[in-house]
């Protein structure tokens, strides 16, 4: 081979390595044109139909001016980056002025604002979605529709992975237009059987498909018929999410629910007014978050506030079939549902350090609603199935705060199998009673089967906080008032005991249940506090620890 052939072919070799250059499409919904390159900014497309014609490449960026409103849909179909070169949607600045103004795109008329199907290594920024109803093409009344601010779904079978939304404003979002009533028998149906709207959704039910490595954060969701956040699959179908940091507020429907996902990270995020219900569109029944069929999933250092509606509506609840979900750190306010709340059919879950402030305030009867609210409730409801459950539930130093204008209420099933409770303070100043759980198919009395029991050293503010006719019973209660810097308040600081004698040192150490090889699968013994102070020695009482003058350390 001649050294010019020689060098040739070194020549494509080295070309053909190098990835093809990335490209940058601008567009701009007032001085655009779609018969423009797209690729400055001075000759920017005009429509978001133009960007979905495109064969996006690995580090492709599609940028939306700020400032402008695009009309209909973004769509991604059957594209993907790279995990070093993703394909980017976002913003960019066009002139000075319009520097703090998200592009948006309103997708009235449209069933979603943003679709990704079948895609992988895309990251999305910097937008505002709203989709405030409008009809639907070949719109038929015998089919149920969704609209959804940002959809992420797949069709068929792959691996499709790395989708991260991050600082992304989703709001108004309802399928009906204004005005639209709902029966008054629709929020009695276990998620709503009509057509609604959704913040952003994760789906993923296609047999082979396998949705991973989702991450959603610093996004603000607000003012949605139903649910805020979602992600719907089956059997490990979504697997490995981070959901950080993020806003969600007056949905319809719960803040953030989670189905058959495996592998999650739930922190920092604020979930108020749930189930809200100052819409006729909205479904009006929500808890902050609820997990169903999901494993491995870790739900620290959130807010729950104010979640409304006749039936469920907990700051935080574990629907049933699920494994190893952690809910810990949290500060649970006002929810109408209650705080602890472990469905049937659930192994080795826990509900650890955290802070509820008047939580279970419902009344069933009262304005409708079905359910009674309760501070705790383990349930043995598995749907259609017969009641079984929950099996080894782990309920330790929780702080529970519960004014004097609220009858707390407590429901233990016969048939729950493996409960810990210890190192709980129960600060309930008015009067309890224990209640029948009261799911779709109510409770019956009847001879209790509860077993594998460690139930002592909780804290009590009276001796009648824990009723006499709950099924379990505290062995070796503690009696006495805690002494909350502020009793009432919906800060943490709120609830640092200043009764160094009755809570410094005065925990037992947490250790498996009777017949539990497992305990939680993060490990039974923790290392800080929900304040993030450390933990020495024996545990103190309650969520908090506190160093020996009774202050926060």
């Amino acid at each position: 081979m001649s050294r010019l052939r020689i060098i040739l072919v070194l020549c494509a070799w080295s070309l053909w390595m190098v990835p093809a250059l990335a490209k940058t499409y601008y567009v701009h919904s007032k001085c655009g044109n779609d018969n423009n390159s797209g690729m400055k900014k001075s000759t920017p497309f005009r429509s978001l139909e133009k960007v979905n014609a495109l064969a996006l490449k690995p580090g492709d960026k599609i940028l939306l001016a700020n400032g402008c409103t695009f009309q209909g849909t973004l769509e991604l179909s059957n594209q993907s980056g790279t995990a070093k070169r993703a394909i980017i949607i976002s913003a960019y600045q066009s002139d000075a002025s319009d520097k703090k103004q998200r592009p948006i795109i309103d997708a009235k008329g449209y069933l979603n604002g943003l679709l990704i199907q079948n895609c992988s290594h895309i990251q999305v920024s910097d937008l505002e979605i709203i989709a405030n109803g409008g009809s639907v093409t070949n719109y038929s009344t015998e089919k149920r529709y969704m609209r959804c601010g940002v959809l992420v779904s797949t069709s068929s079978p792959g691996q499709y992975k790395n989708i991260k939304l991050h600082n992304l404003l989703v709001k108004d979002v309802y399928f009906e237009k204004d005005g639209f009533q709902r029966g008054q028998n629709e929020v009695k149906t276990a998620n709503g059987s009509q057509n609604y709207g959704w913040g952003i959704r994760f789906i993923n039910q296609t047999k082979g498909a396998v949705l991973s490595d989702l991450t959603v954060e610093s996004c603000e969701i607000q003012n949605v018929a139903h649910t805020g956040l979602k992600f719907t699959g089956k059997e490990k179908s979504i697997h490995t999410i981070k959901v950080y940091n993020n806003l969600v507020t007056d949905t319809g429907g719960p803040g953030i629910q989670m189905s058959g996902v495996h592998q999650g990270h739930v922190k920092g995020n604020t979930i108020m007014r749930s189930g809200s219900s100052n819409d006729s569109r909205k479904w009006g029944r929500g808890s902050g978050l609820w997990t169903w069929g999901c494993s491995n999933v870790i739900i620290e250092h959130n807010r729950f506030k104010n979640a409304n509606g006749p039936g469920d509506s907990a700051g935080c609840h574990i629907d049933y079939n699920c494994s190893n979900v952690i809910v810990q750190y949290n500060l649970s306010a006002n929810n109408a549902g209650g705080f602890c709340e472990i469905l049937g059919n659930n192994h080795n879950c826990a509900y650890r350090y955290n802070i509820s402030v008047n939580d279970g305030h419902r009344i069933k009867g009262k304005n409708g609603a079905f359910q009674e609210g309760k501070i705790v409730w383990l349930s043995g409801y598995q749907g259609q199935k017969k009641r079984s459950g929950p099996f080894n539930s782990y309920i330790y130093n929780n702080t529970i705060y519960v004014n004097k204008d609220i009858e707390a209420k407590i429901a233990v099933d016969k048939v729950s199998a493996g409960v810990l409770m210890a190192n709980n303070i129960f600060c309930i100043t008015g009067k309890s009673k224990a209640v029948l759980g009261d799911q779709y198919k109510p409770e019956k009395e009847g001879q209790s089967q509860v077993k594998d029991i460690v139930f002592q050293n909780n804290l009590y503010l009276h001796k009648e906080n824990w009723p006499v006719d709950v099924l379990i019973q505290d062995e070796q209660p503690i009696w006495g008032d805690p002494q909350f810097v502020k009793a009432g308040g919906t800060q943490l600081d709120d609830y640092q005991p200043l009764n160094t004698a009755l809570i410094k040192d005065k925990g037992i150490v947490i250790r498996p249940l009777p017949h539990d090889s497992i305990g939680l699968f993060i490990g039974l013994e923790v290392e800080q506090d929900i304040l993030g102070n450390p933990r020495k020695g024996l545990p103190d009482m309650g969520a908090i620890e506190l160093d020996l003058t009774g202050k926060k350390q």
